[in-house]
């Protein structure tokens, strides 16, 4: 009995070997048949874990980062901006991100890697800069605004900007933007007078005509009407007096003749002859 357990014991050491009988979890790394910890991200290993200890990690050291979870010895170092190349920081590393560069405005990436940069050519006017664009470009990424934007300068970093929106700025459109200009906004009261003046002006025109020509043709009504009708307030005429004259008598044959006065009868005459 005793011989069979030695002999099963070293067949177990002779047969097993350092990795094939640990797994660790992958958080974790085999190290002489244990499974150590790895170091968190922003962290490096200063030495392995033993039988009593555990992994031993520090902090990454200034300029440099660890970006996950790992078993190195050492941390990468950030990236370095070159300005001679055209480049600037868009994002600073720290101990788990690296520092991020981009061109310097009115210059574009002269490759995938962005290692160095290149001179924009201008966009002109109607046409606007991609900067999402910009990477992998050899020249000047320009493109033509898009309907509802605009650009009215010649620029190597100006984008399209949207057309104003009269609407938010209770306005209306007085004239309509183009690629290349801006819409032009004006007051709504304005645009109402300006079709209400006309509107107005035209109303009263016509109720002027209308009341001319109702004058007119009633006034000839009414003169037609008094000329074939004698007016019920007609005043009625005073008859005419007849001028009394004194009257002469005067004998004729021993007749009496009437005269009118300041006439001279020459019938008497021949009577006193």
């Amino acid at each position: 009995r005793w011989r069979a357990a030695s002999m099963h014991r070293s067949c177990f050491f002779q047969c097993w070997e350092p990795g094939d009988a640990v797994r660790c979890f992958d958080k974790q790394y085999e190290h002489k048949g244990r499974c150590c910890s790895r170091c968190q991200p922003g962290e490096r290993l200063v030495s392995e874990c033993n039988g009593t200890d555990d992994s031993v990690c520090a902090r990454c050291e200034h300029g440099h980062y660890q970006q996950s979870w790992t078993k190195e010895r050492h941390c990468a170092p950030h990236d370095i901006c070159e300005d001679n190349a055209g480049l600037v920081v868009k994002t600073q590393g720290n101990a788990t991100h690296n520092t991020v560069c981009q061109c310097r405005a009115g210059m574009h990436c002269s490759d995938g890697s962005c290692q160095t940069c290149l001179e924009n050519q201008p966009c002109q006017r109607g046409f606007g800069f991609v900067a999402a664009k910009a990477t992998a470009r050899i020249s000047s990424p320009c493109e033509p605004c898009a309907e509802g934007t605009f650009s009215n300068v010649s620029s190597k970093t100006e984008p399209c900007y949207p057309w104003t929106s009269c609407e938010e700025k209770g306005l209306v459109v007085k004239v309509k933007g183009t690629n290349s200009s801006d819409v032009i906004c004006e007051s709504g009261g304005r645009s109402s007078l300006s079709v209400l003046i006309p509107i107005s002006a035209a109303v009263v025109t016509c109720l002027v005509g209308v009341c001319i020509y109702c004058l007119v043709h009633t006034g000839k009504g009414w003169d037609t009407g008094r000329a074939g009708k004698p007016s019920e307030f007609q005043e009625p005429q005073q008859p005419q007096e007849v001028e009394d004259f004194p009257v002469q008598q005067t004998l004729l044959g021993g007749q009496p003749v009437a005269q009118e006065d300041g006439k001279e009868s020459r019938m008497s005459e021949q009577e006193r002859l």
